[in-house]
Order: structure tokens, then C-alpha cells, then sequence
């Protein structure tokens, strides 16, 4: 049975159970990221509402929860060291229209075009700048200003573990990165939706006040509406400035991208209604305007959320809208609560959330599939950011990722045939499938009637990058798994196996 066909009873219980989920895995990150972009935990707290509230009422995926994400935070904690919080709104407003322009004149699709070994290596780079700032703050500690600076200076943090406030704080980080990862191991069946994040918090937060350990906590001010602060004094002439463009360009960027990737991953994990990328951008373009208009942080849609809704069985947006309500009411009733909190247990969180962003089987993955170029396109991406900057390191990818094109420059065109016969639709692709044509073709096969059988035709398809593979993989994927009869037609074993779902 469908989600759309569920009984309203069902319908609403299933999604009132899936936002309380959401709410206990939002809570912790919330804190952590806003904390890993150098701000207050409650700037991520009021993202997380704006996301749920805001976002999940106008979003385009239904099932993908938006909030604070780890991505932006290296690019947030630069921005505040540099410039300061009234920057920071100022390129969040202005992000913000971007996306929301964008969704209107329908450019959504086009991000889906942006090669996985640049996005996976930008993520994968985010990660390792994560761990080795988060590693400081295990030990009650401030990271430094560059993810070099922050690694060279790992080895001194721990030859000082002679400090007992130090050694004390980082042992509470190491109960929470242990409490986290044992309850994922072990937990039983029955309570496999009780993130292990939020056990970990718990653990560290009820060991620092059963025995009074002198370790930071975190500062949550009495009212979450009194950490809701417009923008500054020359807020509008910074609005003109082109160094802020630039970076509201490349927040709006990154932030869609990461969205909409997220939003393809999380219509395979589901059967139901598909995400409209136009309408889920403008709906991100509206939630980072309030976002900059509140001095929160960034949002996007989120991997991790996302996919405890989908798991949880959250079956409409009235998830996400709930777990936003829930986050409001906790923070406004019990901020008391939020301030037992250890640091170093947030810190322990974002290290988790670090390692698993850097996916060496993705690497290997694109290797195995697609040969040396993609994967060294991933490698260079991660090692770009690192030792220069997000953006930086997300153009040199991008530009890298251009060579895959050149073989086959004279030839870059894509023909599809649509015919239909005997019962069944038969998609024929013929020339060259590359990033420039996925945008036509994916509206094409995303338009094709579910209830009838698909033959995709591939005997005259010349060549396949890997970025248009990835997407036909996905889709034909999606749409078996859906029930629908999807068939390969073509003699070459490669082109087959690039395209196969495994």
C-alpha cells in the first residue's frame, strides 16, 4: 500500500511519530554545527525551526528535513572570523533571493548536473576540516582559523592532557563518541530509531552533573526569541559589496546543490510523491532569507534528518513541520536543560559526523566503475578545500571534472527516440550522455508514466560520463524498486554495467 492511499488516521500517526525521530536527531546537531561555525548553539536551534516551520511548509520533497548543515559550517566559521555576524546575514539574505530566483526560472534541474566526485569530495574535504577543528573542542578548546593550522596543532592538544580540565573534557568527548557509536552497534530492533547522538549527549551530559566536572557547558540564553537578532548597522551597504556577492554566489551554490542531491537521495528511499527541485529551491531560497533576517545560520536539506524521517515512516511534510514545532517548545520551555550540556559532547558528535562524511568507498567506487579521472577528481576536491578554501576547492573540482569531456568535444550530442509498442515505452538514447544533456534527459525520464513498462535503449550510446550514469543508475533503481518494469536494451557490457543498479 502506497502512502497516498494510507488511512488519514495512519497517515497522521505515522508522521507524528517520525517528527518526534527527527526532533531528537535535530536537537544535538543543531548545536554542534552552529558551534563548528563559531556561533551560538542557539543561532542553529533558531535554523532548525525556520527549517521545519518555514521550509517544510513550502518544500518541493516532501520527506527531506532542512536545518543547519555541516557542509556550510567550514564556510560560516570563516565568514564570522572575517567578517563578522552582519556579513553573515547580508550573504544570507542575499543567497537566499539567489536560490529563490533560481527555483523560479526553473534552473533546479541543473544542479543535478554537478559531477558526485566534486560534491563527494567537497563533503569528504568538509568532513576532515570538521574533525580537525572538532578535535579542540574535546578538549575545551577553541579551533584555530585554518583546517593546517588546526591539524599541526592536534599533536600539542594531546601532549597537554596533563591539564585536568583538558583531560577531563576530553574524556567526556570520548563517552560520547563511544556512547554514540556502541548504541548503533548494539541497540535492539524495537528501539532502532533512538539516535545514537542523542545517547551519547545524554551519557556525557548525566556524567558532567551527577559528578559536578568542571567542563564548558553550553550558553543558552533564557529566551530563544532573545537570540532572534535583525541585522546590524550597515547591513544594506554590505549588501552592495562585491566581495559579499561573491560569497552569497558561492553559499547559494553549495547550499543548492547539497539540497538537491539530498532531495535525489531521499526519493530512493521512498515510494511516494517526487521531489520538485524547482519548488524545493525556492523554498530553501525562502528559508535562508528568514534565516538571515533572524542572524541564524545557513540551511539546506539534510542527509542525516532526512533519512531518519524516511526511516521513522514519515509519510507528508507535516513530519517536518512538527519536529520544528518540537524544537520551538524545548528550547522556549526548557533551556535549563540545553545549559547541563557539555561542549566536548557536541564536539564528540561533530567528529562522528566528520569521519562518516569522508567516504573512501565512494572514491573506490568511482575507481572501480569509471576509471583514474573521477576518483582523482574527488581526491583533488578534498585536498582543495583542506588546504585552501570551500570554494576554492569546489571550482578547481569543477574545472577538473571538465576533462572528462574533452575525448569526446565534437561529439557532445544526445538524441532520444521515444516510441511505443506492444504495450511498453522504449526510450532510445543515441551519441554522447554527459552533465550538459542530464537536465533533458532526466525531465524526460522522470515524465514517463509509472504504470507502464520502460525499455531504455542504450545500443547506440557512444559514451556516458560518470555523472549522467549515476543518475540513470539511481533512476532505474528508483523506479524497479517502485514496482514499475524498467529493461536495458544493449550488446555492450560496459555501458551496462555503468548504468545496472548493483
Amino acid at each position: 500500500m502506497s502512502s497516498e492511499t494510507l488511512p488519514l488516521s495512519t497517515r497522521l500517526s505515522r508522521d507524528f511519530t517520525a517528527s518526534i525521530v527527527v526532533f531528537l536527531v535535530a536537537m544535538p546537531l543543531c548545536m554542534g554545527i552552529a558551534i563548528a561555525s563559531g556561533v551560538a548553539p542557539e543561532k542553529g536551534l533558531i535554523t532548525g525551526i525556520i527549517g521545519g516551520l518555514i521550509v517544510g511548509l513550502f518544500a518541493g520533497s516532501p520527506l527531506q528535513v532542512s536545518g543547519p548543515a555541516a557542509g556550510l559550517a567550514v564556510i560560516v566559521f570563516e565568514i564570522v572570523r572575517t567578517q563578522g555576524l552582519t556579513a553573515l546575514a547580508a550573504i544570507l539574505v542575499l543567497a537566499g533571493v539567489i536560490q529563490l530566483v533560481a527555483g523560479i526560472v526553473k534552473i533546479g534541474g541543473w544542479f543535478r548536473a554537478i559531477s558526485p566526485a566534486v560534491v563527494h569530495g567537497m563533503l569528504a574535504g568538509i568532513g576532515v576540516l570538521i574533525v580537525v577543528g572538532q578535535f579542540h573542542v574535546l578538549f575545551d578548546d577553541k579551533p584555530l582559523p585554518s583546517g593546517l593550522a588546526n591539524l599541526a596543532a592536534m599533536p600539542g592538544q594531546l601532549l597537554g592532557l596533563d591539564n585536568q580540565g583538558a583531560l577531563v573534557a576530553f574524556l567526556i568527548g570520548l563517552l560520547t563518541i563511544g556512547g554514540m557509536i556502541g548504541w548503533e552497534k548494539i541497540r535492539p530492533a524495537s528501539m532502532k530509531l533512538v539516535p545514537g547522538a542523542l545517547v551519547g549527549v545524554l551519557l556525557a551530559t548525566f556524567a558532567a552533573w551527577f559528578f559536578s566536572l568542571p567542563v564548558a557547558r553550553v550558553v543558552v540564553p533564557e529566551s530563544i526569541f532573545a537570540a532572534v537578532t535583525p541585522p546590524g548597522d550597515g547591513f544594506v551597504g554590505m549588501m552592495l559589496s562585491p566581495a559579499i556577492l561573491t560569497t552569497a554566489l558561492a553559499v547559494a551554490f553549495i547550499a543548492s546543490a547539497e539540497t538537491l542531491l539530498s532531495a535525489a537521495a531521499v526519493d530512493g528511499m521512498h515510494n511516494g510523491v517526487r521531489t520538485d527541485y524547482n519548488k524545493e529551491l525556492r523554498a530553501q531560497g525562502i528559508g535562508n532569507f528568514l534565516c538571515g533576517m533572524a542572524g541564524a545560520l545557513p540551511m539546506t536539506g539534510v542527509i542525516v534528518r532526512s533519512s531518519a524521517n524516511v526511516q521513522a515512516g514519515a509519510v507528508s511534510r507535516l513530519s517536518t513541520i512538527l519536529h520544528g514545532v518540537w524544537i520551538l517548545a524545548f528550547v522556549a520551555l526548557l533551556p535549563w536543560l540545553l545549559r547541563e550540556i557539555p561542549m566536548a559532547a557536541l564536539g564528540g558528535i561533530l567528529v562522528v559526523t566528520g569521519v562518516r562524511l569522508v567516504s573512501i568507498a565512494h572514491a573506490k567506487h568511482l575507481l572501480h566503475l569509471y576509471g583514474p579521472l573521477p576518483a582523482l577528481v574527488w581526491i583533488v576536491t578534498l585536498v582543495m578545500v583542506v588546504a585552501t578554501d570551500l570554494l576554492t576547492g569546489v571550482l578547481v573540482g569543477l574545472a577538473l571534472s571538465l576533462i572528462e569531456l574533452l575525448p569526446h568535444y565534437r561529439k557532445l550530442r544526445l538524441r532520444m527516440h521515444d516510441n511505443e509498442h506492444d504495450g511498453r515505452r522504449e526510450i532510445a538514447l543515441d551519441g554522447t550522455a554527459t552533465f550538459l544533456t542530464l537536465p533533458r534527459l532526466l525531465g524526460k525520464l522522470e515524465g514517463l508514466n509509472m504504470s507502464k513498462r520502460v525499455v531504455l535503449n542504450i545500443e547506440r550510446l557512444s559514451h556516458i560520463d560518470h555523472t549522467c550514469a549515476e543518475m540513470l543508475r539511481d533512476w532505474v533503481k528508483r523506479r524497479r524498486n517502485a514496482g514499475q518494469e524498467i529493461d536495458l536494451k544493449g550488446s555492450n557490457a560496459k555501458m551496462q554495467q555503468l548504468i545496472q543498479p548493483h
